[in-house]
């Protein structure tokens, strides 16, 4: 497409996501890789909540998660999710959806093995989503844990990652008097050669 330059240039979109996600790193306060996640219940009804981004891969998005919690249960469910990534500081915006697998192998024990001690054992005592009675029964747990798994605990087995693989990709970015630029990357399968178009404000 001609008119699809700068920004916006390149054929892969999962390069161009990672370029913006680097230029968005120096310049975003806290967590520039925070996406909000979409996913829906049983019977059909939005959950949104905020998640780190940890990996663009040549062809998916990779976060990861307690396997027992609300999201996890949803993305399971429905095998689809979408998130955002914004960025007030550059003013861009991307956004995808897609289907998702689980990723519980060799990469999501190495960057369970990349956390730091105190964020791995949280992941052993967190029954994530579920009830709490105090903030004080939560440390208890920590507490126990750390006593029963050491201070180099391997990965729970109800706590991996998540692959998004995207149907859409949309790159947006603001423009004068709300006139932003707005491309479009969709397939209709997993194995299909993407469209691109441009999309009206």
């Amino acid at each position: 497409m001609a008119d699809r330059s700068g920004i916006f240039a390149g054929n892969d979109p999962f390069a161009i996501a990672a370029a913006w996600l680097a230029e968005a790193e120096p310049v975003e306060p806290n967590d520039a890789n925070a996406i909000a996640l979409a996913t829906v219940d049983a019977a059909g009804l939005p959950n949104v909540r905020m998640v780190l981004l940890k990996e663009i891969e040549p062809d998916a998005f990779v976060f990861y998660t307690n396997y027992g919690s609300a999201k996890a249960r949803e993305i399971e469910g429905a095998g689809k999710a979408a998130f955002v990534l914004h960025w007030k500081s550059l003013r861009r915006q991307i956004r995808v959806r897609g289907m998702t697998e689980r990723e519980d192998g060799p990469q999501a024990d190495a960057y369970y093995a990349s956390r730091s001690m105190r964020s791995r054992l949280g992941a052993w005592a967190s029954a994530q989503s579920q009830p709490l009675a105090s903030r004080t029964a939560l440390m208890a747990e920590v507490a126990k844990v750390t006593a029963a798994k050491g201070t180099n605990p391997p990965r729970p087995p109800f706590w991996g990652g998540f692959r998004l693989r995207p149907l859409e990709i949309e790159f947006w970015a603001d423009g004068a008097f709300r006139l932003h630029d707005r491309f479009q990357w969709r397939r209709e399968t997993m194995d299909a050669t993407w469209e691109i178009r441009r999309l009206n404000p």
